[in-house]
């Protein structure tokens, strides 16, 4: 096989996966998007008065026990929202370098 052939078969290859990997992003970012009010709503609440009074309440164990509670840990949220912040930033310095 000479080289020119290897060279477009390789070629052909990289459009084919980079094409697949695009549209996997494409498809992801549309949800990113799309989450995005939601964590907004989310942040509101966490950093909210009635977030405090909810803690408080499942600390002195006023919310039945069968009541997922997730969103009263502290971790939770804010590990949610700072590696939101954090993939924004990394999609940020993406965007900086490729455009240069």
């Amino acid at each position: 096989m000479n080289a020119q052939i290897r060279r477009i078969q390789e070629m052909e290859e990289l459009l084919n996966e980079s094409r697949k990997v695009l549209d996997a992003c494409d498809e992801a970012f549309a949800d990113f998007k799309s989450v995005q009010e939601k964590i907004e709503k989310l942040e509101a609440y966490y950093t909210s008065k009635k977030w405090m009074k909810d803690y408080e309440d499942y600390e002195a164990g006023k919310i039945p026990e069968d009541i997922p509670c997730g969103v009263l840990s502290e971790d939770a949220v804010y590990d949610l929202l700072t590696e939101n912040r954090e993939l924004i930033l990394e999609m940020l310095d993406l965007a900086k370098e490729r455009i240069r």
